[in-house]
């Protein structure tokens, strides 16, 4: 695989993956959560996702999404070292990706 397109693909599974929690009721979109009670199953509400529930996802997929990474890394050539200014710096940039659909499940006027 070409190291430029190694590269964009990364990125093009990292906007999708921080996008997920925002986007759908499930985990991982996937995975429905279990209903609180009798009384919401009854009235057809479906369970949403806390806030909290949505980061921890967000926190599981950026890992899956560097692990993709180091992947394609090391099938290109030699796997480089990390410090951690290279784990906050992607860590910032994914929860910029995450914003789009942040904006629309939290932010967008509702009618």
């Amino acid at each position: 695989m070409d190291v430029s397109l190694a590269g964009w693909l990364v990125v093009a599974v990292a906007l999708a993956a921080a996008n997920l929690p925002f986007a759908n009721e499930r985990l991982f979109g996937c995975i429905p959560l279990p209903s609180s009670g009798k009384a919401s199953l009854q009235a057809g509400q479906a369970r949403t996702k806390t806030f909290f529930v949505r980061l921890l996802e967000l926190l599981v997929l950026y890992f899956i999404v560097g692990a993709l990474a180091w992947l394609l890394e090391s099938t290109i050539g030699n796997v480089f070292a990390q410090g951690w200014e290279f784990y906050a710096i992607t860590g910032c940039l994914f929860l910029v990706l995450a914003f789009p659909g942040f904006v629309l499940r939290y932010l967008r006027k509702r009618r």
